[in-house]
């Protein structure tokens, strides 16, 4: 469990009315799992919204807040005033600061300037869940002796993870070249036929280098946990 997250709820503390027939919030998960729970943003209200933040403040649980516009931060600062709101990423999480880090280093890798808002999501996810990570922008297959520049904060990374649109190339490139595991992550950039990230995906699962591992679309927040996961040994791949 990362370092300075509380392990449970307040003895005798119990959800807020308001959370009736809202939301069931796994507050044990910490716990369980080691990772609290993730609160998806779209398509909940702002009183939805409100009271969760009001059952997440009362717990005491750190929580993330993902895919939030800065109306939403907005209605969650209400009730969490000192949580932090990422424009780009539209991640919040609270407390703002993420807990001490433990475990092996994340590298996370945006092929574009494009691909930086799932990225971006990634990176603070694996901070938030307890890891120290870095990031790498603009190494893209166009300009191959880009990534090479970068090999040796890749090579000591345990886990990387890659968001890239397009042809989705990158991520087999990277695992051709390191020994830690790699969590692609398509991005819904790119032109007509690259169809809102549908060609990077399959490009991704097709990945000719062993070691990539594939999720969704954008899905820069699951992306951040396994390799959070990943990470929290502390040996360097090589060794």
């Amino acid at each position: 469990m990362p370092e300075g997250w509380t392990p449970s709820v307040p003895e005798g503390w119990t959800p807020p009315p308001e959370l009736s027939g809202i939301a069931d919030l796994d507050h044990d998960r910490i716990e369980r799992r080691g990772y609290a729970e993730a609160v998806y943003g779209p398509g909940k209200s702002d009183e939805q919204l409100a009271a969760i933040a009001t059952a997440v403040a009362g717990a005491g649980i750190p929580t993330l807040f993902t895919r939030i516009t800065p109306a939403q931060a907005d209605v969650l600062r209400t009730e969490l005033p000192d949580a932090s709101y990422d424009l780009e990423a539209r991640l919040l999480a609270w407390p703002a600061e993420p807990p001490a880090p433990t475990g092996g280093r994340v590298v996370v890798v945006a092929a574009g300037t494009s691909d930086l808002p799932v990225a971006r999501e990634a990176l603070l996810t694996v901070r938030h869940l307890g890891r120290s990570a870095e990031m790498i922008v603009d190494v893209g297959v166009a300009g191959l002796h880009r990534v090479l520049n970068h090999l040796d904060m890749l090579r000591e990374a345990r886990a990387v993870v890659v968001a890239a649109g397009m042809d989705g190339a990158l991520p087999s490139v990277v695992a051709g070249l390191i020994a830690a595991p790699v969590v692609a992550v398509p991005t819904s950039v790119g032109y007509g036929a690259a169809f809102d990230g549908l060609a990077p995906l399959l490009s991704m699962l097709n990945a000719c280098a062993p070691g990539v591992a594939v999720v969704n679309i954008d899905n820069g927040y699951g992306a951040g946990h396994i390799a959070a996961q990943i990470a929290a040994g502390s040996a360097s791949p090589g060794s």
